[in-house]
């Protein structure tokens, strides 16, 4: 898959992961895994990514102890999965035409 669609598809997901509720990178793992495999190293990646781009904010929290990060979405966080939503119709519509002979043969 081309890395670039895969980086788009990847932040859209992580932020579908936190749409409903705050969430810190473990439980965002977790709450991802029975869809997609991602690592840590590559999460964290992403929510800074997320986080420059103003699509969610970071709070610190105690919990058990120990400061943990949660991530919130923002407004812009909520219009990207939007947008996805309308590029995947587009997406689609390519994907029936790349198919079409394929299906027309079969």
């Amino acid at each position: 898959m081309d890395i670039q669609l895969k980086r788009g598809l990847l932040d859209v997901c992580v932020l579908a992961a936190i749409r409903n509720e705050d969430s810190y990178g473990y439980k965002i793992i977790k709450d991802m895994k029975p869809y997609l495999e991602l690592s840590e190293s590559t999460l964290y990646t992403i929510l800074k990514r997320l986080e420059t781009a103003n699509m969610l904010s970071v709070r610190t929290a105690e919990h058990d102890g120990r400061l943990r990060k949660y991530y919130h979405i923002t407004g812009d966080g909520i219009k990207r999965i939007e947008d996805f939503k309308d590029d995947w119709k587009e997406i689609e519509t390519i994907y029936r035409f790349v198919t079409k002979e394929e299906q027309e043969h079969a």
